[in-house]
């Protein structure tokens, strides 16, 4: 396949409307890593899994560390730290703006910046979706699959509430069950985990075994198309 852009960190030019700058080197946490990624790992902001003064997601903090350790694991990652080498893989975040010290970014503020999260999605047009949390997790699975958040949640309550009532803080999904499993999407294979900050023993070797798994098989999400030609050669599309 022919690279989309040799770029790492914002390949695709996006212009956030940030209210404030992460440092004074950067004014937000762009998307970064390999455009023609086969995995797009989705975190929540700078101030939950960091990159606040190096301007990569998942670089700077326990958090981001964890998840770096776990696509080092699996090969997808060299070189973790704060310039991390990745192989055929994206980090990004829903919300790539950094909120004031402590905060949480409004809902207006993720719904505001879910254009730009959703057009470098489709451009980079993964196979395998690495939501991380629980607010990156409903929304991969809200926006990404058709699964029914009644079968996800820790109460019963939420399936009539829907996945506004997860990422609002209503309801919680059941991300002990979620953990390092697989969920066909639409179009995408999502392989949620937990947030770092919550794993448990067990939590980081059981993402690396599942992770590795998934890897080792056919997991490419595409269609052939090559039966409308005329020659036999094959024609994949996603």
């Amino acid at each position: 396949m022919q690279n989309v852009t040799d770029r790492t960190s914002n390949p695709f030019g996006m212009s956030p409307p940030c209210e404030r700058r992460c440092s004074e080197a950067v004014p937000a946490v762009f998307g970064y890593g390999d455009a023609n990624a086969d995995v797009h790992v989705v975190g929540d902001h700078p101030g939950v899994h960091g990159g606040s003064e190096t301007g990569v997601p998942f670089s700077g903090t326990d958090a981001g560390l964890a998840v770096q350790r776990v696509l080092e694991a699996v090969d997808l990652l060299t070189e973790p730290g704060d310039s991390p080498a990745l192989d055929s893989t994206f980090l990004s975040y829903l919300h790539m703006c950094c909120p004031a010290a402590d905060e949480t970014p409004s809902p207006a503020a993720y719904a505001d910046l879910e254009r730009f999260f959703d057009a470098e999605l489709r451009a980079i047009a993964a196979h395998v979706l690495v939501p991380v949390g629980e607010r990156a997790t409903a929304h991969v699975l809200r926006h990404y699959t058709a699964e029914s958040v009644g079968d996800v949640t820790t109460n019963d309550d939420a399936a009539s509430a829907g996945f506004e009532a997860v990422m609002s803080g209503e309801h919680s999904l059941d991300m002990d069950a979620l953990h390092a499993t697989e969920i066909r999407g639409s179009g995408w294979l999502v392989f949620p985990i937990r947030d770092p900050g919550e794993w448990t023993d067990g939590d980081e070797g059981a993402a690396i075994e599942a992770l590795s798994e998934l890897l080792a098989r056919d997991y490419r999400q595409t269609t052939d198309l090559g039966r409308f030609l005329a020659t036999d050669e094959s024609y994949l599309v996603r």
